[in-house]
């Protein structure tokens, strides 16, 4: 990378670690959702810089357009005002989220442990529909599921709240 592709790169970087750190730490979820956007962005123009143009047009439209779009709906749905609070006394659920999170980490780490390809290897291939497409579904194919399945929960999840606070 040249110095300003350099440059360009940091400051992209900075700004999704605070576009993450916002989402994580917001206490509305309507101000999350601003910072998962912020983060989405920067990880398009991180991608700019690495010469991966269908990654960056893949991310803006897939992620900023629609799945954003999709989380600002359901906040709307159950209220932007409202506020994240701490589960009091749910053993249970924080059992059973905790095994959850323990076999999705399992689950990706197991596909990535299997990834035999040298990161530099196929760098023609980077960004590439083919390369893409051949990531996905043949080497990542149990985390890419795993993140869809996620998305469907959050959103049953949240429309079950929604509709607990309507009756």
């Amino acid at each position: 990378m040249t110095s300003p592709g350099t440059i360009l790169f940091v400051t992209t970087a900075i700004f999704a670690m605070a576009g993450g750190l916002v989402t994580i730490s917001a206490r509305r979820p309507l101000r999350a959702a601003i910072g998962l956007l912020i983060h989405i962005i920067s990880l398009a123009g991180m991608f700019l810089t690495l010469n991966a143009q269908l990654l960056a047009a893949l991310q803006l439209l897939v992620y900023a357009g629609a799945v954003v779009v999709l989380f600002v709906f359901v906040i709307m749905l159950i209220g932007p005002a409202s506020e994240v609070r701490a589960i009091e006394g749910r053993f249970a659920s924080r059992t059973l989220s905790l095994a959850v999170t323990i076999a999705i980490v399992l689950a990706v780490s197991t596909s990535l442990a299997y990834f035999d390809l040298p990161w530099g290897a196929a760098a023609e291939d980077f960004g590439t529909v083919e390369g893409l497409g051949m990531a996905i579904y043949s080497k990542a194919l149990v985390p890419f599921e795993v993140i869809s399945i996620t998305l469907l929960v959050a959103i049953i999840g949240s429309i079950a709240i929604a509709r607990s606070r309507t009756e």
